[in-house]
């Protein structure tokens, strides 16, 4: 039977002279080689943006940023294998110009311009801005937990430390019985050895001394991280373990193209108190007064959504339903319906709950006491109600800002139905694609830069098949950008 047979890989061929030869001509590795050959490496603060006339000479900057986004474009993100594209990939050998450098001076470069990375996005953000490929109208907000370089083990609170600690004496009080223990034996039948036991039981005391140093930090900080020590505990969601070890990367993304416009990173593993600080981001990178922000549940807090109106933000965002199981005769607060005109709420029984005082709430906020204690003294579903003399309605300040935004939000399902598919297809091309649900590095300055470099790898693909659509040349457009 006779096989396909193959060139003969001794036989000598005239290759293309020219390395440009091998790349096509609107390749994104030309595309790449536009944008950064624009940048101003000196303003963007880049280290080695200018060489001394003494020394070892460095690489180009441009050179590196080329680099790593081709990698996070390609799923290469270790310097390790960076450093083997170099070696064996032609179109990365024509983006580096034949460059070789070693996995130590690619791992410096994004260790050392942390705060330049992330000026990189928003440079490629601005440019996106200039071809008109934000709609600038509507944006959609949410997070997404990216777990650390940290596991679970090495992120301590007061119920682990405890826990280790409780371990430790337990295990110190058997080697000390072990020791007695092998003093009254014979020398010949000491198992183990009294040397050994001291051994061991010095290394527990050292252990312990460890931890009790923790359990101090526990009590002043409430969570430690002792490998990164930015990293927080949270409900990742998603990724097969319920509780990881975390970063929470808030994203808000134009709903024209699905490009990003910026993020943020926090410590917080809930998203409360993220919207009007990601609503004001999105307005500086669109250059607008006025915007739309689509975000869930996570998002919905008083203060905060207040903050963004007052901002020329509309915002909506779904109203969390009340916990635990619904009953047919609902009494909960939502069914305590809020007249404005009369400054009162209308009860299940049809009675109203006047204002009565302020009361200042657990958290400090000084909110309005409604009730009606004639009301309820006489009401046949008092019962069902309350088990108090009469039932007492909350409200919080901004909740007129709520009451507006529910009703935005009701009036506006098909709009609010995408937010969805605009604010989770980066999330999907990331981690569910390209797979990058935990970082390379540590600490949150760090942290941030890779973010930078995934989403900037994920503007640049989109931008380009955005381009390519429409029938322009990507390399061309870029060029020509200002």
């Amino acid at each position: 039977m006779c096989y396909k047979i193959g060139d003969d890989k001794y036989q000598y061929e005239l290759l293309p002279p020219c390395l440009n030869d091998y790349v096509p001509e609107a390749h994104l590795c030309r595309v790449i080689d536009a944008f950064t050959s624009q940048l101003d490496m000196k303003e963007l603060g880049y280290k080695y943006a200018e060489c001394k006339d003494t020394g070892s000479r460095p690489y180009d900057p441009r050179m590196m940023l080329n680099l790593y986004i081709y990698g996070y474009q390609n799923w290469v993100r270790s310097s390790r294998r960076l450093e083997a594209e170099t070696k064996r990939n032609v179109e990365v050998m024509w983006l580096m110009d034949r460059l070789q450098p070693d996995d130590k001076t690619i791992c410096n470069f994004r260790k050392d311009n942390k705060e330049a990375l992330r000026n990189s996005f928003r440079e490629f953000a601005a440019m996106c801005q200039k071809l008109k490929l934000y709609g600038g109208e509507v944006v959609a907000t949410d997070s997404t937990k990216f777990r650390a370089n940290n596991s679970r083990k090495n992120n301590h609170n007061e119920t682990t430390v405890q826990r280790a600690l409780s371990g430790i004496d337990k295990q110190i009080s058997e080697y000390l019985r072990e020791l007695e223990e092998a003093d009254k034996q014979e020398a010949g039948e000491r198992k183990p050895s009294p040397e050994a036991l001291r051994a061991a039981l010095e290394k527990l005391k050292q252990r312990k001394l460890k931890f009790e140093e923790l359990k101090e930090r526990v009590e002043k900080e409430g969570e430690v991280s002792t490998v990164d020590p930015d990293a927080r505990l949270m409900h990742s969601g998603g990724d097969a373990r319920k509780l990881d070890v975390c970063y929470n990367v808030q994203t808000v993304v134009d709903s024209q193209h699905h490009l990003i416009v910026d993020f943020d990173i926090v410590d917080s593993p809930n998203d409360k108190g993220s919207l009007h600080s990601m609503s004001e981001k999105a307005k500086e990178v669109l250059e607008v007064e006025t915007l739309r922000n689509l975000a869930d549940k996570g998002y919905y807090d008083g203060e905060d959504i207040a903050a963004c109106e007052n901002s020329g933000v509309e915002c909506l965002v779904a109203k969390p339903k009340p916990g635990g199981p619904q009953k047919a005769e609902d009494f909960s607060r939502e069914s305590f319906v809020y007249d404005k005109p009369t400054d009162s709420y209308v009860c299940p029984g049809g009675n109203r709950l006047v204002y009565k005082r302020d009361q200042k709430h657990s958290d400090g906020v000084k909110c309005r006491v409604y009730s009606n204690f004639s009301a309820c003294s006489k009401c046949d579903l008092k019962g069902k109600c309350t088990t108090s003399n009469h039932r007492k309605i909350i409200r919080r300040p901004h909740e007129d800002t709520l009451d507006i935004v529910n009703e935005r939000t009701r009036a506006n399902k098909e709009l609010y139905r995408k937010r969805q598919e605009i604010v989770e297809h980066p999330f999907g091309t990331i981690k569910g694609v390209w797979g990058y649900k935990q970082f390379l590095c540590r600490t949150k300055p760090k942290v941030i830069a890779e973010t930078a470099l995934a989403y900037l790898a994920y503007n640049f693909k989109r931008v380009v098949k955005i381009l390519t659509e429409t029938g322009k040349n990507p390399v061309m457009v870029i060029m020509n950008r200002a």
